[in-house]
């Protein structure tokens, strides 16, 4: 997602360094490849226009501050407003609200199904207790998708397959959930084109038996400026309160997200990152604006882990590296927790400066070749990686699949982990350790 935009504007803000102050004229020409970038990326003309002459009247307004270089400055004008034009809301600020009743409509081929099965989870995950609601009677396997998600997730699913009455299902969706004690419901509707009024008709009927909380709209991001102009004709019949952008893994310009706030004045609540049903975050402007100006997002990588590794694993984990006691078996945990957060390529691209390096040579290929060779140890060795010899190797790199060049690696690798380990054990380690933090402007609590 945005790797395209953001290597772009990286070349942008090189030729913006060494400026010695902002004038309009040695501003012009960047502002104008900005410009460019923009539009190619697909973000509405509109929207990028207003853009730009925001940033050009607040670059020549700011005043100059001494120990800020001006590209500096520009840099974080150019930060706030695509943060402003990506909305000012947090996407999980929606769900403060329990109980909660969400509706979603859509295209057909939006990836609206996925996409409440994917809330749901996220939901759950926050404590509530979802029921999705099959309100799809026009896709004849819109219910049977909806089932197996719900029951390979444990998530709660309501539907009658014999009734085509769509209100008549949502009525008795209600009574089931109150029966139930569900305190969120996600009603998945029939895919629709903004043209067919009768669904559209359907809809409205349906929301208004329904009174959601959240008329959220499924739009898939990688259609580009076509999905703030459906976003429009769907906020005009059903008065959304939301947007959730779709398969934003697979779309590098990042044109859509771009444009959404601006065109209809209805915020971005979620965005689904990949095919898992994990792969549902909720929008964050600011955070958003950082990574496709390169900035990363740590903030967002600390909080997936602690969402996907296993605390009583983690601590420890934590006290085996803090006695210099880490083995072959905790590293190949290490992987394993490291697998639960996604593909390498998408964490890659949460770290600052790595989405303009190339993120794509980075996969989870070198991660699982560790695992498998590691995998074809004995306990034994796993344990005392030095009492593996050549011998050893061979018959390991065989059971892996892999060349023993590859064993090799792994080993020594493992083993200057293990001295960096120990040089940081005890009172002399904990004065490295501090000594490593102040190379790196940590300050450490006494």
């Amino acid at each position: 997602m945005f790797e395209s935009i953001t290597e772009k504007i990286a070349a942008v803000f090189k030729n913006l360094r060494g400026l010695g102050k902002i004038t309009e004229k040695n501003i012009a020409e960047e502002l104008h490849s900005l410009r460019l970038v923009l539009i190619d990326a697909d973000v509405s003309v509109g929207v990028v226009e207003t853009f730009i002459a925001n940033v050009k009247a607040k670059s020549l307004g700011q005043k100059v501050l001494a120990r800020i270089a001006p590209e500096q400055q520009i840099v974080k004008i150019i930060h706030d407003e695509i943060a402003a034009l990506l909305g000012s809301e947090d996407g999980e600020d929606f769900m403060a609200k329990k109980p909660i009743k969400i509706l979603l409509a859509g295209l057909h081929g939006a990836g609206k199904t996925t996409t409440a099965a994917k809330l749901a989870f996220f939901l759950k995950s926050r404590g509530y207790a979802p029921l999705l609601v099959g309100c799809d009677v026009q896709r004849p396997a819109a219910m049977e998708q909806l089932k197996i998600l719900a029951e390979g997730n444990e998530l709660g699913f309501f539907c009658e397959k014999d009734c085509k009455n769509v209100l008549k299902i949502a009525a008795h969706a209600l009574d089931f959930a109150a029966n139930g004690h569900n305190d969120a419901l996600i009603f998945d509707t029939a895919g629709r084109l903004q043209v067919d009024d009768a669904l559209i008709g359907e809809i409205k009927a349906l929301k208004k038996l329904v009174s959601p909380d959240e008329s959220l709209l499924v739009v898939d991001g990688a259609i580009g400026q076509e999905a703030a102009n459906v976003a429009k004709v769907f906020n005009d019949a059903l008065s959304l309160t939301g947007i959730i952008l779709t398969k934003l893994d697979g779309d590098a310009r990042g044109g859509a997200a771009l444009s959404m706030k601006g065109v209809t004045g209805v915020p971005i609540r979620m965005v689904g990152t990949g095919e898992r049903i994990a792969d549902l975050e909720p929008f964050r402007p600011k955070r958003m604006a950082q990574r496709i100006l390169g900035m990363g997002d740590i903030v967002s990588l600390v909080e997936k882990a602690q969402q996907q590794v296993d605390e009583k694993q983690r601590k420890s984990m934590s006290e085996k590296i803090k006695k210099a006691q880490f083995d072959l078996e905790d590293f190949l945990q290490s992987l394993q927790q490291i697998q639960k957060l996604g593909p390498m390529s998408s964490l890659m691209k949460m770290f600052p400066g790595a989405a303009p390096m190339g993120v794509a040579e980075h996969d989870n290929g070198q991660l699982k070749r560790a695992q498998a060779i590691i995998q074809s140890m004995t306990i034994q060795e796993r344990r005392k990686p030095g009492i593996v010899d050549q011998h050893r190797r061979m018959r390991i790199a065989r059971g892996a699949g892999v060349e023993m060049k590859e064993v090799n690696a792994l080993l020594k690798q493992f083993s200057q982990m293990q001295k960096m380990m120990k040089s940081f054990k005890g009172e002399k380690g904990r004065k490295n350790m501090q000594a490593l933090a102040a190379q790196f402007g940590i300050l450490q609590k006494p």
